[in-house]
């Protein structure tokens, strides 16, 4: 009886039993799990950008996020920077949580096509659609630090149904170039043909563009 309760004191006072844990634990845990400041001018400067598009102002940025201008002047320049910092983050993020469901082209179209759908309905991506102007600073005129990881993920992707058999003999890194810029064309002028395309139609039509180029 007495080992019992000695135990369960011992359990207690690590913090490893079933009851509440320590003030300190909770401090830690929500420390833990707090949003970093980085995080924070970038989620305001998301909530911004879907509403104001390029009109949203760094003190705007800064008056959201709660802190002051010189702490996000800190770590970025000017807008211009936070936002393509923002793209960079929230294009990883969809990509991240969109995993292939195979090695081969079937899986490969259907992961880009998954991919394109989520960006092009994006809350802040399609803020950005809606100016043309943002959309070609920020997207058209250079090849930004996002496209550079998804031409990175897509040759993989390519070299790895090329290994298999399913995808087209071809330098790896020119298909992937050319695929990003078939799928990056049709989810920026997806508005434009909305009533000729249906999403149904949408999704396949990209998906079938895709096949013919890539298959053997």
């Amino acid at each position: 009886m007495s080992l019992s309760n000695s135990a369960g004191s011992d359990e207690e006072s690590r913090g490893t039993g079933d009851g509440p844990r320590s003030t300190g634990e909770d401090a830690r845990s929500t420390a833990e799990n707090a949003p970093s400041i980085d995080d924070k001018i970038l989620d305001a400067a998301a909530e911004l950008v879907a509403v104001l598009g390029k009109r949203v102002q760094l003190a705007e940025i800064a008056r959201r996020a709660g802190v002051s201008r010189p702490t996000v002047y800190r770590r970025w320049p000017d807008v211009r920077a936070v936002v393509g910092s923002l793209l960079t983050r929230e294009i990883m993020r969809t990509v991240e949580r969109t995993p292939r469901t195979g090695d081969d082209l079937a899986g490969l179209v259907e992961w880009i096509v998954d991919v394109a759908v989520q960006l092009r309905d994006h809350p802040v991506l399609g803020g950005l659609l809606a100016d043309g102007d943002l959309l070609t600073e920020y997207v058209v005129q250079r090849l930004g630090t996002s496209q550079r990881t998804l031409l990175s993920l897509l040759r993989d992707a390519v070299e790895a149904g090329q290994r298999g058999g399913t995808v087209r003999p071809g330098e790896p890194m020119q298909l992937a170039s050319m695929v990003l810029l078939i799928t990056q064309s049709t989810v920026q002028s997806h508005r434009m043909v909305a009533e000729l395309l249906p999403e149904p139609a949408w999704r396949s039509e990209l998906a079938l563009a895709l096949n013919g180029y890539l298959r053997p």
